[in-house]
């Protein structure tokens, strides 16, 4: 297998071994499947259709951000006994955000290894630079899933994202009004934004509040709460997320 590795090295191209230094740098450790990185970097504007099967990195991004889930909200649930699980879904929901996302690829250097087809793009106005980064973000969690396991991806999400490059301090103690915000970009875009609020009773103790958002009549995202104000948020939160509000 160690031979099998050296020779497949030796045959790889200056672009090849320039990448694979770079996703060294990035992982802390050599890449065993180089192509499992490749294919995590292509975006969809710039797949191409093989042996009948479209190759970008949609699947990756599927399967890393189940695995980033998985692991922050390990992460949270242990380093926070004692918080409750509205809590704990709103700051797994600020870690893995695609602003979040998208910003953290920045700052690990993803971002200059994604591949993407420019000129598809500019047809595509909604798929921003954020969440093409925050995509390839995901995406490079799944690879480093398949290529190393999850023993592995669970160290590269304590040590590299949650220790080193996110400020949990800060991220705690900033409180968002998705609502607000959602409001304002509604007034700016000229867009007409409806809440709809529902209340359900769980159990005989328990009630849990569910709102479903609209704009301009359309139905866009569903948020759930402890009450009538938690659920609008987290429905603003899921519409903020989904149309890159700031």
């Amino acid at each position: 297998m160690f031979l099998l590795r050296f020779f497949k090295r030796l045959s790889e191209s200056p672009e090849q071994k320039k990448f694979r230094h770079a996703v060294r740098l990035i992982l802390g450790a050599d890449p065993s499947n180089l192509a499992l990185y490749e294919l995590a970097m292509r975006h969809a504007s710039a797949g191409i259709v093989q042996d009948g099967f479209r190759q970008d990195n949609e699947r990756l991004e599927y399967l890393g951000d189940a695995i980033l889930g998985a692991v922050v909200a390990d992460y949270l649930f242990r380093h926070f006994p004692y918080k409750d699980e509205g809590y704990l879904t709103e700051i797994r929901s600020r870690i893995v955000s695609r602003q979040s996302l998208g910003d953290l690829a920045v700052r690990l250097g993803i971002n200059q290894l994604v591949n993407r087809d420019e000129k598809r793009l500019r047809h595509s106005p909604a798929q921003g630079f954020k969440s093409i980064n925050g995509d390839a973000m995901e995406a490079f969690i799944g690879a480093i899933y398949l290529d190393k396991g999850y023993n592995f991806s669970h160290q590269f999400i304590i040590k590299k994202i949650l220790h080193t490059y996110l400020d949990l301090d800060t991220l705690l103690n900033t409180t968002k009004n998705y609502k607000s915000k959602l409001l304002e970009w509604s007034q700016r875009e000229g867009k007409k934004i409806e809440f709809r609020c529902e209340k359900e009773q769980l159990n005989s103790k328990q009630i849990q509040f569910s709102a479903t958002i609209f704009i301009d009549d359309e139905l866009i995202a569903q948020g759930n709460g402890e009450n009538k104000k938690s659920a609008e948020q987290d429905g603003a939160r899921r519409v903020c997320e989904l149309l890159e509000i700031a």
